[in-house]
């Protein structure tokens, strides 16, 4: 008996020269837009105010941790491009834009969800680990939904009280090294 090592349902599942150039393309277009990212958010920590005349220690001062994230950013943008680059990316050809509405929906939501967060919860009276709390939890549950979706199941109480441990957690966390350890006062 012979066996064929040539298995027509794996050949299927490999993409196609064309899609991963087309694929390479589209992380190197990314790839430019993560480093245009990070080079203004570098800049932008650059010209924030030193505070000098107010004798801040220099590991505190603020535009630091922006600075390390727009340097880390930016190189996460060159190995993105570089590999890309060596996959066959070029910036003309391969699709320019491909809707996916699941991941717009989700988008939309994170962005909702933020947009909730900084302008009804913070700053208006509540406290700050409570408004991280209803974040985070809220975040829990609305991003987890496609996936209870395809599991064919709805919200549960216990989803409800996962998401409400881990956002009452998290906001307590937040809150202690924000203010503990990071001396930042929150509202």
């Amino acid at each position: 008996m012979t066996t064929s090592t040539h298995d027509p349902a794996a050949a299927a599942a490999e993409p196609t020269p064309a899609e991963v150039r087309a694929q390479a393309a589209s992380d190197l277009r990314d790839a430019l837009g993560w480093l245009v990212f990070g080079v203004a958010v570098l800049v932008g920590s650059i010209r924030m105010d030193r505070l000098e005349a107010q004798h801040i220690n220099p590991y505190t001062v603020p535009g630091l941790l922006p600075g390390l994230l727009g340097l880390v950013t930016i190189l996460l943008g060159v190995l993105l491009g570089l590999r890309s680059w060596g996959r066959g990316a070029r910036l003309s050809g391969g699709p320019r834009f491909a809707v996916d509405w699941p991941t717009l929906r989700r988008l939309g939501v994170v962005l909702g969800l933020i947009l909730v967060y900084t302008v009804v919860l913070l700053g208006r009276g509540l406290p700050f680990w409570i408004g991280a709390a209803l974040y985070v939890t809220a975040s829990i549950v609305l991003l987890q939904a496609p996936q209870r979706a395809l599991a064919g199941r709805g919200l549960s109480w216990r989803d409800v009280a996962f998401a409400a441990a881990v956002g009452i957690g998290s906001g307590v966390i937040i809150t202690y090294v924000f203010q503990e350890l990071f001396l930042v006062r929150l509202p």
